[in-house]
């Protein structure tokens, strides 16, 4: 297969003017059209202010090649995979800062494209492809049928609860404090302003530290925050304490009853301690959702997710969902508090590193040390060396039953990976 050109780990993506134009984007909306036979593709957007542009770029695009685009305006990324059409797109840059944008792709079943397929639309990119009898759609009523499936399939009576709620001021704004107050909770709504330059902007799952302070300065019983396109979600408990997707699985998949999770392999060793001693089969991937979806997939099960916030819940669902998987968490407290429902799971100390480096590549001498230093460790603790999927950079992951020995094993190894490569 030949590299992709422009399409990531997840989408097409850059800073907008920059690595993102308006051109590359009227252009991908071209090839979605011509990759789908001109089919129909729904299209949905966070608030970000070059949104409205791109959106506009991307649908000129579709129907300038035929297609038939139809316009939801602002929606949640796991909204449009539940909606897809021929394709879902997503303007979105997810929990990037407000400066970058990008373009994410579902196809019909909701499920994110293949290596293979983006190749596909690449090869379209270049051709400009122009058909008569294009049309653009828009509709209004997507975020109520939206609302309406994840209240009825993910919710349960939340009467008495007080949840603080970051919306990362970004397309969960309007939604997720909805569907909270539907099901009874009290709710504490922030940063669910959009202004279209806030998103992501000191706020969210990329930065609970306002969500921890408003939890303790409004006695709430919990705080749920999602990143700005809303496939992410972490939370904190009443200390203000930040509970990670880790935690958060732990508490699911007991609450939920399921016999197989997926995980990658950034997930803590005291989750898979956990579900060991609960007898339920752990699938371990790469990182990044795509391939727990695979792994679920793969496997016929229902759960998995990532240390960040992608909480994946395919029992009625496609794809990972942060309002969701808020939902599953608040039902799954059953009388406890969220402190009290993730000391089930005890977590080992991690420390990570990110280590620049001219290339990428492993060398066998590194991969044989790192080796050595696990079988020593003998599981009561790990490294993890991996190469950064879209940077020239090594990550490095210790992990350990005491944080002395966690910064010790991180350094060490860091140092060898400096000395082998750089």
């Amino acid at each position: 297969m030949a590299p992709r050109k422009y399409f990531g780990t997840d989408g097409v993506r850059g800073v907008v003017g920059e690595g993102l134009t308006a051109d590359l984007v009227e252009r991908l909306g071209g090839a979605a059209a011509a990759s789908t036979g001109r089919g129909w593709i729904f299209v949905g957007r966070d608030t970000r202010a070059s949104g409205v542009e791109l959106e506009a770029a991307f649908v000129r695009g579709v129907e300038r090649a035929g297609g038939h685009a139809v316009v939801a305006g602002v929606l949640p990324t796991p909204a449009v995979a539940l909606l897809a059409l021929d394709l879902g797109v997503v303007i979105t840059a997810s929990h990037n800062p407000p400066e970058y944008n990008g373009v994410k792709f579902f196809d019909a079943d909701g499920h994110k494209l293949s290596d293979v397929q983006e190749e596909e639309l690449e090869r379209w990119l270049e051709q400009r492809v122009e058909a008569p009898g294009g049309s653009i759609d828009r509709v209004g009523i997507a975020t109520d049928s939206y609302l309406e499936h994840v209240v009825e399939r993910f919710g349960s009576d939340l009467e008495g609860l007080r949840v603080a709620v970051d919306c990362a001021n970004g397309a969960y704004s309007s939604l997720a404090p909805k569907a909270f107050e539907q099901l009874g909770a009290e709710v504490i709504a922030v940063a669910n302003e959009p202004d279209g330059t806030n998103i992501n902007a000191g706020c969210g799952a990329t930065d609970l530290a306002l969500l921890s302070r408003v939890v303790r300065a409004e006695a709430a019983d919990l705080g749920v925050a999602f990143d700005g396109d809303g496939d992410r979600m972490l939370a904190v408990d009443a200390t203000g304490q930040p509970v990670d997707g880790d935690q958060i699985l732990a508490v699911l998949a007991l609450h939920l009853g399921v016999e197989l999770v997926a995980v990658t392999v950034m997930t803590n060793l005291g989750f898979h301690r956990l579900m060991a001693e609960r007898g339920i089969r752990v699938e371990t991937t790469a990182v990044g959702d795509r391939h727990v979806l695979e792994a679920l997939r793969r496997e016929g099960g229902l759960l998995g997710g990532e240390q960040s916030g992608h909480i994946i819940y395919l029992d009625g669902h496609v794809t990972g969902d942060g309002l969701a998987a808020a939902l599953l968490l608040c039902g799954a407290l059953e009388g406890r508090t969220l402190g009290e429902a993730v000391s089930v799971m005890p977590r080992l100390p991690q420390a990570q590193a990110s280590v620049h480096v001219p290339r990428r590549e492993l060398p066998a001498s590194l991969a044989a040390a790192v080796e050595r230093a696990n079988a020593e460790l003998d599981g009561r603790g790990r490294i993890l060396v991996r190469p950064s999927g879209t940077e020239p950079v090594i990550r490095v992951l210790a992990e350990a039953e005491t944080e002395r020995e966690t910064e010790s094993l991180c350094a060490t190894i860091v140092a060898l990976v400096r000395r082998e490569l750089g």
